[in-house]
């Protein structure tokens, strides 16, 4: 199962690879909200950029963010607010990926447990 994922997950990455620029991270535009989750880099090349975020219970991240495709290694309970103040409060199953196109929502983990995230974005 492991080395499934593992294949999975380097094949994202590398279709990634082949694609066109979209990157952002937070440019500190608004500090209002400070993002106390913890991003760290696996990869980075002039290609993709590749993180592991770590939101634990209550964690908020806000910033700006371009298209991405996220793999779940750990699921969880999230609320999302966009700029205009809608809130969506959604699960995040472990195992599975979603596309997200680029938004500047802050996102809170509303569960009770870690919710862990890999990122390809590419550049």
């Amino acid at each position: 199962m492991n080395a499934a994922r593992i294949l999975g997950t380097a094949v994202v990455a590398l279709c990634f690879a082949a694609a066109g620029p979209l990157h952002a991270q937070d440019k500190g535009k608004d500090k209002a909200l400070k993002s106390t989750v913890v991003t760290k880099v696996l990869l980075e090349n002039d290609k993709v950029r590749v993180t592991e975020t770590t939101f634990k219970p209550g964690d908020v991240s806000q910033s700006d963010r371009k298209a991405r495709a996220n793999y779940v290694v750990k699921g969880g309970t999230l609320e999302r607010t966009s700029k205009d103040g809608k809130k969506a409060v959604y699960e995040r199953k472990t195992g599975t990926s979603v596309w997200l196109a680029p938004d500047s929502d802050v996102v809170k983990n509303v569960g009770k447990a870690d919710y862990v995230v890999v990122t390809f974005t590419p550049k």
